[in-house]
């Protein structure tokens, strides 16, 4: 398909088929993502998925009714994406795959336009419910992770290198001296 908005062919069920023209035009098409399961707990990856995407300019808004009146990041934290005064451009899932469907359910009553399930989260009926209400899925991904890869973020330790190579290179410094 020539619209990277849309899944290819349509297989929203199939993460290995999203393209990376598809997950780009998702990613570039947001603004304001809610982080539903937002931990304060800096060693979380709700946590650093959630600083990442700040700190790339994507306005969060984090989301878990255990936190909720707290805030993380200096973020007010939301009990849920209906208490939010509008809705989010996304909702970033990081709850299990069961949790997901009422997730999913939530988002799509708020009037979010992407749900994108983290790695592991998966729920193809909360899939097909979401893409019938008019709304982009992405599922078992990570949003951090997929921009790294796609605008070259990533390096062999997770550190921008401003490389990213699929194939083992020579050293370029020999450490024979040392022995």
């Amino acid at each position: 398909m020539s619209d990277p908005a849309m899944p290819p062919d349509g297989a929203i069920t199939d993460p290995a088929r999203y393209t990376d023209s598809f997950l780009r035009g998702v990613l570039d098409g947001v603004h304001s993502i809610a982080v539903v399961g937002a931990s304060a707990d800096p060693v979380k990856a709700s946590f650093f998925v959630m600083k990442y995407l700040r700190d790339k300019g994507y306005r969060v808004v984090p989301i878990n009714p255990k936190l909720a009146g707290q805030t993380i990041l200096g973020l007010p934290v939301h009990a849920s994406l209906k208490d939010l005064p509008e809705p989010p451009d996304m909702v970033d899932v990081f709850r299990n795959s069961a949790a997901a469907g009422g997730v999913t359910d939530e988002a799509i009553a708020a009037g979010a336009k992407v749900v994108w399930m983290q790695l592991g989260v998966r729920n193809d009926e909360a899939a097909a419910r979401a893409q019938a209400a008019g709304l982009t899925v992405v599922m078992d991904r990570c949003p951090k992770m997929e921009i790294q890869r796609l605008y070259g973020e990533i390096g062999r330790i997770g550190v921008n290198s401003n490389i990213l190579v699929t194939h083992r290179r020579a050293p370029t410094k020999s450490f024979k001296k040392l022995i």
